[in-house]
């Protein structure tokens, strides 16, 4: 083991939040074909029965989420991208209808408005928080406006794990009659914080209220690298009966994911624990395993071809198999363990790096789902730390990630959000998942000091 351990990289994404108890899960449901889909218990050779957690995972998942949020309702999807698609599907918008999503994220988070026929209009970012800037939204909304269009929708990514500015930004769509829609892909279990003295505004916004509840809808992901994983899965929240109606609807017109498609999420975080990471840079064999199983199509890929060119996957949108909500219930009581050892992860460096020449994140609650630094030659530190196997992060070295997405064909203009664009020249993230240990991340200290 201590062997293995050698050569297994620091890593930020490559199944980064799983424990013994998630693979041990991944391990059990992969023999139970039976319960992948729609949590049926009965093997179709024995006659034998699930637990009442396979039996009911979906419904289970769903129960929870809202509960913990306080919301209304919540309808699960087999990933993010869908979650946000039946969002959008289910809001009666015409192509005249614009929507507003921040530069300075990925092609997940474009993709379904162009999927559901709309126009994604770019807003810049702000400098220290990665957020959407808020002076740019208000440009963007009178330029639309007087360009004839119909802006309708403001997408707000709360970036890493920093809740963004809601109190104003919540004003803004209230005087533009604009649906507001939070993308938590990055933040679940973040809490927005004002400094207000009152318990509630006039805006309705509480003094401390958990990102995800201020919009008409929020779209959570669990993907490989979020906050929680089950590989693949997301999740829509919401208050509102009527939408709500229509997104069950939706939910119930699409089909599960194929079987095949199921049995390569299960095999991610075993594969990933006990074969690939092991080995990873024992003379390249993990790295060659990796992209050996994504070619032969054993494993999947978070983004696949298609996205990087603003078309759909087939595998978009689908529900929430059962098989990937065991994955995400599992995780999901975990949470606060979770988010805990980011923060005493992000603390660390913080304090390590204080005194240094790297810009570090601004001092505000936050759950950290990655420490992101700036410094001019960020390019340069992620080359170097991934030859000493470190593998730091590189969210994100373009305005619209990953770095190979075709920006003309998600209709992004290079000049149109300069923010973000100097940002993903000069940021890279620090991991602080549950396998970050102090003793890594000391590493990852004395890394960096020596690079400067």
């Amino acid at each position: 083991m201590k062997f293995c351990q050698t050569f297994r990289p620091i890593s930020i994404s490559l199944s980064p939040n799983t424990e013994k108890d998630d693979i041990d899960l991944a391990l059990k449901s992969i023999l139970k074909p039976w319960h992948w889909k729609n949590g049926s218990t009965s093997s179709p050779q024995d006659g034998s029965t699930g637990s009442p957690q396979e039996e009911n995972a979906i419904e289970k998942l769903e129960k929870e989420f809202k509960n913990y949020l306080g919301a209304k309702h919540a309808i699960s999807f087999n990933s993010g991208r869908s979650a946000f698609l039946a969002i959008l599907k289910s809001l009666n918008l015409n192509e005249s209808n614009d929507v507003l999503l921040q530069a300075f994220t990925c092609n997940a988070a474009v993709n379904p408005i162009l999927w559901a026929g709309l126009k994604p209009v770019y807003v810049d970012c702000d400098e220290k928080t990665f957020n959407i800037d808020t002076e740019d939204l208000k440009r963007k909304i009178t330029h639309s406006t007087s360009s004839g269009q119909a802006p309708k929708v403001v997408v707000v990514q709360h970036t890493f794990g920093l809740p963004s500015e809601m109190d104003e930004i919540l004003g803004i769509c209230q005087k533009n009659n604009l649906i507001l829609i939070e993308d938590c892909a990055h933040s679940l279990g973040a809490n927005y914080q004002t400094g207000r003295s009152a318990p509630c505004n006039s805006l309705g916004i509480k003094k401390s209220q958990k990102v995800g509840t201020f919009g008409k809808a929020a779209f959570f992901s669990f993907s490989r690298d979020k906050v929680i994983s089950s590989v693949y899965g997301g999740i829509v929240v919401t208050n509102d009966d009527a939408l709500a109606k229509k997104l069950r609807e939706f939910q119930g017109k699409v089909d599960y994911p194929s079987n095949f498609w199921i049995f390569q999420q299960i095999l991610h975080p075993i594969l990933m624990n006990y074969l690939i990471l092991p080995a990873y840079s024992l003379l390249r064999i993990g790295k060659t395993l990796l992209s050996v199983f994504q070619w032969l199509k054993i494993l999947s890929k978070a983004v696949h071809w298609k996205e990087k060119r603003g078309r759909k996957p087939n595998y978009f949108p689908k529900r929430m198999p059962n098989a990937l909500a065991i994955l995400a219930l599992n995780q999901f009581k975990k949470l606060k363990k979770l988010n805990q050892h980011r923060q005493e992860i992000a603390n660390f460096y913080q304090n390590e790096l204080r005194n240094t020449d790297f810009e570090l994140p601004i001092n505000q609650k936050q759950i950290f789902l990655r420490f992101t630094i700036k410094h001019p030659k960020a390019h340069q530190v992620i080359k170097k730390s991934w030859q000493k196997n470190i593998l730091i992060g590189d969210w994100y070295t373009t305005p619209i990630a990953p770095h190979d997405t075709k920006l003309d064909k998600i209709q992004y203009q290079f000049g149109s959000c300069p923010k973000a664009e100097k940002l993903s020249k000069e940021t890279f993230n620090l991991p602080t998942h549950i396998n970050i240990s102090p003793k890594e991340a000391q590493k990852i200290i004395t890394f960096l000091k020596q690079s400067l």
